[in-house]
């Protein structure tokens, strides 16, 4: 990926976002992302070279999905941010194990654990390491 292609990702990634505040909603975007081709990257980890689509893609989302609703055990999503709710092209979704700040003025802002993009997208830096149960999760989907 080029200088001018990473900068046009992050200034993407940086746009204006909707967020999924209610499970119902995210069930009804995971159905928009189900039709379509999209890489799928978890940040810290080698960025995807192609995207993922048909049953692969259903079974990444699904347990992204199972992981969410299990470990931010609210009666609201909250964590998921979406670029266009109706025609989705930039998911971010954020670890609810390490939900830090997001907008944060005086702080470095937390970055999202997983992206979902029809583009490719450009790694985004983290200044912690990839804690290890997420590490194992993404491993599950290893060749």
């Amino acid at each position: 990926m080029d200088d001018l292609a990473t900068d046009a990702f992050h200034a993407r990634l940086k746009g204006t976002f909707y967020g999924i505040l209610q499970w119902q909603q995210l069930d009804v975007l995971w159905e928009r992302v189900k039709g379509n081709p999209w890489f799928f990257y978890q940040v810290g980890e080698t960025l995807p070279v192609t995207p993922l689509s048909g049953d692969e893609l259903t079974v990444r989302i699904e347990a992204l999905n199972t992981l969410l609703r299990h470990e931010h055990d609210y009666h609201y999503c909250g964590i998921v941010y979406v670029d266009n709710v109706e025609r989705p092209t930039l998911i971010k979704v954020y670890d609810p194990g390490t939900l830090g700040s997001s907008c944060s003025h005086n702080a470095t802002p937390t970055p999202p654990r997983w992206i979902l993009s029809i583009a490719q997208p450009a790694p985004i830096e983290i200044h912690a390491p990839v804690p290890n149960n997420r590490r194992r999760w993404w491993q599950l989907f290893s060749d």
